[in-house]
């Protein structure tokens, strides 16, 4: 079936990481990161089995790289800007 075919995991990942550039927030980007490496995992004959395990493996690889952009990329603390002047006050 399609999902133990290689290929089929990085075109979709490759999609979802063009629909992250659309609607950006790094939900997208940790899907597409997932569908990549479950991608390179059965390519390289480490993962066989059913669609249950596939997907259980790039939910488990999504949430990993989402969980590593939230950290490395994500909203830091201290980074807010207060306006204390308005552009229109002379």
């Amino acid at each position: 079936m399609w999902w133990s075919i290689w290929w089929v995991w990085v075109v979709a990942g490759f999609l979802l990481g063009a629909l992250e550039v659309v609607l950006p927030g790094y939900i997208f980007l940790g899907f597409a990161i997932g569908a990549v490496m479950t991608g390179i995992f059965v390519g390289l004959g480490i993962l066989s089995g059913g669609p249950a395990f596939l997907f259980l493996t790039f939910a488990l690889c999504s949430l990993v790289a989402w969980v590593v952009l939230r950290r490395t990329m994500g909203v830091r603390t201290g980074q807010v800007k207060v306006w204390d002047r308005d552009i229109n006050d002379n």
